[in-house]
């Protein structure tokens, strides 16, 4: 079934003991929830939680698919999951982890069904998952992979356009868009996992949603190189020779603009990243240390090959600020606002 512009965009509200929730009740609080945003979690603690936070939301339970009355602004909407035991912000609880991901899979399923046009997932606490018995877990990217049963998807961060004035060292025009060739992987493992096959799936996914969720009509990708000096002619390392360079020189006969690998060091720069749409970096921290330094609470997660739209917020659950009322919900606005844009542009698309 196919979503409309007035299907919602839904919010998981991710580890309950993390400022999940309360991000999304702050944005409530403020009226600064776009219309149409329905969050996804256990109505009685997000009750608990707005008032020990002092924060006035109206909690109003409903279903998928029901529709909503016109309502104040400071009204936040909730598909209810039930916790398995009441939570204490910042204390982790093996008995809430199954909860989490009963969140995530009713968002699926809503998005699948076309009654949400688009899911944004506060973060959740991989560590807990697994201390509960979710054997294999790695985190939202490769749950969503299973989930929606595609075989490969690519998780990349973006900052949001109308902030690039605030980010120190950025000049380019134009979203900074940051994708992984590997997510959640130890760095000892990285290297064996930069593969020919994987270069060419991972960016041939790169560029089809930079068409079709960005409406980029040929999307610029430069990519990193895996070594220093991206392998300085094979004497820091080979990937590059022998991997990286064949798997480019193939994307782009099949007409895909990919410029690299070039050293990860000077790539971040501003002058190399002004004729560039997109990076794509070899591993985790070689490319999002650079983009949250550039938008760190201005950016978005988006997680690219999957048959719905998913953003989340490019920070963790930091636990040390649960319950506290000083988290800061600039992410998650950002992603709310970036999945609703997303959801236009692959629904535009599609037709």
């Amino acid at each position: 079934m196919q979503c409309t512009q007035t299907s919602p965009v839904v919010i998981t509200t991710g580890e309950p003991a993390g400022i999940g929730p309360e991000l999304v009740l702050m944005l409530a609080a403020q009226g600064a929830l776009p219309a149409g945003t329905i969050a996804i979690g256990d109505p009685q603690m997000l009750r608990q939680r707005a008032a020990a936070l002092a924060l006035v939301v109206d909690i109003i339970e409903t279903a998928p698919g029901q529709s909503l009355p016109e309502r104040p602004a400071s009204t936040l909407p909730v598909w209810p999951v039930a916790l398995s035991e009441p939570v204490i912000p910042g204390v982790l609880n093996t008995a809430n982890s199954r909860y989490v991901l009963e969140t995530l899979a009713l968002a699926v399923d809503a998005c699948l069904a076309g009654q949400a046009a688009a899911m944004v997932t506060a973060p959740l606490h991989k560590g807990v998952i697994i201390d509960a018995g979710v054997t294999g877990f790695t985190g939202h990217t490769e749950w969503l992979r299973d989930a929606c049963g595609v075989d490969e998807v690519v998780m990349m961060l973006a900052t949001d356009n109308a902030l690039h004035a605030q980010a120190p060292g950025w000049q380019g025009s134009g979203d900074l868009r940051v994708a992984l060739a590997t997510t959640h992987l130890p760095l000892r493992e990285v290297a064996e996992a930069i593969t020919y096959e994987r270069v060419m799936r991972i960016s041939r996914l790169l560029d089809a949603d930079l068409r079709q969720q960005f409406g980029l009509t040929s999307p610029r990708i430069a990519v990193c190189g895996l070594n220093p000096h991206a392998g300085e002619d094979g004497h820091l390392g080979r990937e590059e020779l022998d991997i990286i360079i064949p798997a480019l020189d193939a994307l782009r006969q099949e007409g895909l603009a990919m410029s690299g690998p070039f050293p990860a060091d000077t790539l971040f720069t501003p002058r190399h990243l002004a004729d560039v749409d997109a990076v794509l970096a070899m591993y985790h921290d070689q490319g999002l240390a650079v983009l949250k330094y550039a938008g760190f609470g201005q950016a978005a997660n988006i997680t690219l090959g999957l048959p719905l739209v998913r953003t989340s917020v490019d920070h963790g659950t930091a636990l040390t600020l649960a319950g506290k009322g000083v988290a800061d919900p600039r992410s998650l606005q950002v992603a709310l606002s970036l999945a609703r844009r997303l959801a236009e542009q692959r629904a535009s698309s599609l037709h």
